[in-house]
């Protein structure tokens, strides 16, 4: 007759599943729910220093790791504030630059032509835009712009600006008054942005286009 012993029998599976269950150093060591990255890092850092490292201090080279790192993002977030606040303030020198060629250029215009007649001074304004140079299209809505604001001026609109003047303006005694807002936007445009606005012809024909149905309303070509 054939017996067993079931509690050696038992002892010795128990004994095999405890030790198949542990984990040899090429296995990914995991937690109750989700993979032990830390013990995994801290095998990582075993294979490169070529000994055992105990928690503690395994722990204090990752308390001294993420110290380095909190100083060096801290630096760099600081560069890039210091970045970002140098960039706005040389946008805002760049503007005043393009400003001040815009006002330079009305100067010169107004210099230049005095009380010439306004067609002639539209017909260089029609010039302009139909020529190939890109400078040609801003300096036709600049000059239309000078214009405007002499037509508005006569028309008894009152106002520091341009945009004063239109503020002042209805539909009702004005019929082209939106035609002249969105022309001086363009021309805004021109000033403020400088460089980075970049006029095509179709959109720069288009705002004499407006600049001519004021003037023709008023008369004024």
């Amino acid at each position: 007759m054939v017996t067993f012993n079931l509690r050696s029998t038992t002892k010795q599976c128990a004994i095999f599943t405890e030790t198949s269950m542990q984990p040899d150093d090429n296995d990914i060591v995991y937690t109750q729910y989700s993979p032990d990255f830390l013990g995994l890092i801290r095998r990582i850092a075993e294979a490169v220093s070529g000994s055992d490292v105990s928690a503690d201090g395994f722990m204090a080279t990752l308390a001294t790791f993420w110290d380095i790192f909190s100083v060096i993002a801290f630096l760099l977030s600081l560069l890039f504030i210091v970045g970002i606040i140098y960039s706005y303030i040389r946008i805002g020198q760049f503007s005043e630059i393009e400003a001040q060629k815009m006002a330079d250029a009305e100067a010169a215009w107004r210099a230049k032509h005095g009380q010439e007649p306004a067609n002639r001074r539209w017909a260089e304004v029609q010039e302009h835009v139909r020529s190939n140079t890109p400078g040609d299209w801003k300096l036709a809505i600049v000059e239309a712009d000078i214009m405007l604001g002499e037509v508005l001026h006569e028309a008894g609109y009152g106002g520091l600006t341009i945009g004063d003047q239109l503020k002042s303006a209805s539909a009702s005694n004005f019929r082209s008054v939106q035609d002249a807002w969105d022309a001086h936007k363009i021309r805004n445009r021109i000033a403020h942005e400088g460089a980075d606005f970049q006029l095509t012809q179709s959109m720069a024909k288009e705002a004499v286009y407006k600049y001519q149905r004021v003037f023709e309303e008023f008369g004024a070509i």
